[in-house]
């Protein structure tokens, strides 16, 4: 009897169902997060189960490590690619259990790539740095700002980068501004710190790595390089350049039923992680490179400096995309040419 498995996971506990191939229930219930009670659940239908379908929630990897450790085979559904019917009137974490085993059993479930285990953690890592970096970018302009308000001056980010907590009571009179302007600061030291002892970390782990192709792009170095492949994953994974792309949010997402736009689609959808990579990519390109400086300048004419930077992350995207898939290394004409 084949059999399919879909696990509604949550926080503390779990809905399993299991049904066969005309979908009826075989089994169901709601189990806690106990990952010996859940394979002692499951165990009797091993031989059976042709698949178990996982939600890819935030707390997945104990579950699916488990699974697979066991011999089960595992997906991890892609829950923003799944849309449930419209017409359904109740649904519950039971029929999402359901309605998961039964797009498998339909080979049509959305599934997300099931990074391995032993790099995982430090693509993990890379990601704090991310998060990091973004934090440390928002306390900068802060300081900036607080600068530019309190003084009418208004100071390039490499000279805010330089001022120790002893130069800011040079701008500032008022007690509160002070306090606020030194905490920004303090904060931005700390932060880079941080990202400085990340880096420091995941380039022992990743010494053996090649990562010049990757780093042949202008903004990229070993770090990014190691981050973009990291979120990437095989580059089989994607068919076309454009797939790569939208992965990357580098490009809109809209809605168009005969010629006419409907609205605009899931944002979201994508790897967040690997659009902030191209996007401090980008960054960093269009300050050291020339032709991508001319080219990010042009577009800053014409549209708003966001825009144009993510025009240039777009650019990087689909140069990386070819690289990968052609292991050539960055060829400048053919990507702004």
């Amino acid at each position: 009897m084949q059999l399919y498995c879909g696990i509604d996971l949550h926080s503390n506990n779990s809905v399993i169902s299991l049904i066969d191939k005309e979908d009826k229930v075989i089994k169901e219930n709601r189990l806690a997060n106990d990952f010996d009670l859940i394979e002692k659940y499951l165990a009797p239908f091993q031989d059976n189960i042709e698949g178990i379908v996982v939600e890819s929630t935030y707390n997945w990897y104990w579950l699916v490590d488990g699974l697979v450790d066991k011999g089960y085979p595992v997906h991890l559904a892609n829950t923003l690619a799944i849309q449930q019917y419209n017409g359904i009137k109740h649904t519950n974490d039971e029929t999402d259990a359901r309605f998961l085993a039964h797009l498998l059993r339909l080979d049509i479930l959305p599934t997300g790539f099931i990074y391995p285990k032993v790099m995982r953690y430090v693509r993990d890592v890379l990601r704090r740095r991310l998060l990091m970096v973004k934090q440390s970018v928002a306390q900068l302009l802060s300081l900036q700002s607080l600068i530019s308000r309190h003084t009418g001056k208004q100071l390039t980010s490499q000279k805010v980068k330089q001022l120790t907590v002893e130069d800011l009571s040079n701008y500032f009179h008022d007690m509160s501004a002070l306090f606020s302007a030194r905490q920004s600061l303090q904060l931005w030291q700390q932060l880079q710190q941080q990202i400085s002892d990340i880096e420091i970390f995941v380039l022992s782990k990743c010494t053996k790595e090649d990562f010049s192709i990757i780093t042949s792009t202008p903004g990229i170095g070993k770090i990014l390089g190691m981050t973009i492949l990291m979120e990437t994953g095989p580059i089989e994974r994607f068919p076309q350049v454009g797939n790569y792309s939208s992965y990357a949010r580098c490009v809109p997402s809209s809605k168009i039923s005969n010629g006419k736009v409907k609205g605009h689609g899931n944002t979201k959808n994508g790897n967040r992680y690997l659009s902030m990579a191209f996007v401090e990519a980008a960054h960093y390109a269009t300050i050291w490179n020339p032709t991508i400086k001319k080219y990010y300048q042009k577009k800053c004419s014409k549209t708003p400096v966001m825009v144009a930077k993510k025009a240039v992350a777009n650019k990087l995207t689909r140069a990386c995309y070819h690289m990968l898939k052609e292991n050539k290394p960055f060829d400048i004409k053919r990507a702004f040419g």
